[in-house]
């Protein structure tokens, strides 16, 4: 009895969790960029990878095209490359 209490108990809480997690995610409109870090007018950030002293954004313009733009730490442009498909 107390043990299948118990796995009740963890059930309930793991979907509740889980739940909230979802819920959550659903507000977020995109990856968060670093706050000193803005991209060029009409692109939006795909994905986000931080390094040590380097910020990766892969980013996407109006028409669709995709690039992935190199920031440093301070959030100064280093390299931008095209992504052909």
């Amino acid at each position: 009895m107390v043990l299948t209490g118990t796995l009740t108990l963890a059930i309930i809480i793991v979907v509740g969790l889980m739940t909230i997690r979802l819920l959550a995610l659903g507000e977020t409109s995109g990856p968060s960029l670093p706050p000193d870090l803005t991209l060029p007018s009409g692109e939006r950030a795909q994905a986000v990878t931080l390094g040590t002293g380097w910020v990766a954004v892969v980013t996407r313009d109006a028409e669709g095209q995709e690039r992935i733009r190199l920031f440093d730490s301070a959030g100064t442009p280093l390299t931008t490359t095209e992504i052909t498909q």
